[in-house]
């Protein structure tokens, strides 16, 4: 009965680290600029931690259990961009692009993408 146990008890424990550390940020800047941070025990933390990645004049999204992608104007990077946050990585993805071509963008394609726990 006791090895019945242990391997449930091990999945429990786990289950509650991957659960315990599911807040990340995506942070996005001027002409490409991005930072990442995933599997962070608090958003706080994540933010933090993507915002110094992304250095000066920065915007950090939440991503708990989810993906963030941005994608920025080839032809300008400085230019057109769009970001999604969403909970898939293919819908992030395509609708990151999306939102580079609705503001202008002529070439956009994928900067950067980040996924947290169970994203």
């Amino acid at each position: 009965m006791i090895v019945i146990f242990v391997p449930t008890l091990t999945l429990a424990g786990i289950l509650l680290t991957t659960e315990a550390r599911a807040a990340g940020a995506f942070a996005i800047g001027k002409c490409g600029a991005y930072g990442e941070a995933h599997d962070y025990v608090g958003e706080a933390g994540a933010r933090t931690a993507a915002l110094r990645q992304c250095k000066d004049g920065c915007t950090a999204l939440p991503m708990k259990h989810a993906c963030a992608a941005l994608s920025i104007d080839m032809a300008n990077p400085c230019g057109a961009h769009g970001y999604a946050v969403e909970s898939r990585i293919s819908s992030s993805l395509n609708e990151a692009t999306r939102k580079c071509y609705e503001f202008g963008g002529k070439e956009c394609v994928i900067r950067a993408w980040a996924c947290d726990a169970r994203g």
